[in-house]
C-alpha cells in the first residue's frame, strides 16, 4: 500500500468568511475521504485580509483522483474554489 501526500488550497468566498468553520468541515469530509484523521493545516496570507486554507493529508494511493473529494468540499458554504496543489509519494 503506498501512500501519496496531498495539499489542497481552499479559497473562502471573503476575508469576512469564517475560516475555522471550514476547517472543521473541511477536515471531517477529508478523514471521510482519506480514511486518515492525521493532517496538518495553515493559513495563507493572500491579499487585503483574504487568506486561504491549506490541508495537507496522507491517503492510499490507490483511492485515485482527489476529484470527488473536492466537490464535497466545493459545497462547504463560504468556499470559493478548491484546488490540489500538490501530491506526493510518501516514503517510508
Amino acid at each position: 500500500m503506498v501512500q501519496v501526500v496531498i495539499t489542497l488550497k481552499i479559497m473562502p468566498s471573503s476575508p469576512q468568511t469564517e475560516l475555522a468553520k471550514i476547517e472543521r468541515e473541511a477536515k471531517a469530509k477529508i478523514a471521510d475521504f482519506s480514511q486518515n484523521d492525521e493532517m496538518r493545516s495553515e493559513h495563507e496570507p493572500i491579499a487585503f485580509g483574504l487568506k486561504a486554507l491549506k490541508i495537507t493529508f496522507a491517503m492510499d494511493e490507490n483511492k485515485g483522483s482527489t476529484d470527488s473529494l473536492e466537490e464535497a468540499i466545493k459545497g462547504i458554504k463560504g468556499v470559493n474554489s478548491v484546488e490540489t496543489i500538490d501530491v506526493r509519494r510518501a516514503i517510508g
